[in-house]
């Protein structure tokens, strides 16, 4: 069983940054999609980065050059960077991974998933 647990929520000021990271552990997914998603109270999960095996990125356009998605397979380690944040970039942000991941930023692809951690912008 693979299981995922994030780490790096932090309440920052907008324009800041902060870097999240995933920690994966448990049972073999070394040609697994990993992404990160972000949820508010009442709206759907929201898919923010995906990488997939081979290193290919997708991000939404509202996100697109400001978070950045890497992995460190070495360390089993998967991060997002999140720069120039603005306050509707509030939201519990969890890390899933999925084995047979097609649309990418869709949560429903993702059978594995993390605990969430909490990043909150002030004005």
């Amino acid at each position: 069983q693979v299981r995922l647990e994030e780490s790096g929520g932090d309440s920052v000021q907008a324009g800041g940054s902060l870097r999240l990271s995933c920690a994966v552990s448990g049972g073999t997914c070394t040609r697994c999609s990993l992404g990160w998603f972000r949820q508010v109270p009442g709206k759907d999960r929201e898919g923010v980065a995906t990488i997939d095996s081979d290193g290919a990125t997708t991000y939404p356009n509202s996100v697109k050059g400001r978070f950045t998605i890497s992995k460190d397979k070495s360390k089993k380690l998967f991060y997002l960077q999140l720069n120039g944040l603005k306050p509707e970039d509030t939201a519990m942000y969890y890390c899933a991974a999925g084995r047979y991941v097609a649309d990418r930023l869709r949560a429903s692809e993702f059978e594995y998933w993390g605990q969430g951690t909490q990043v909150t912008i002030s004005s």
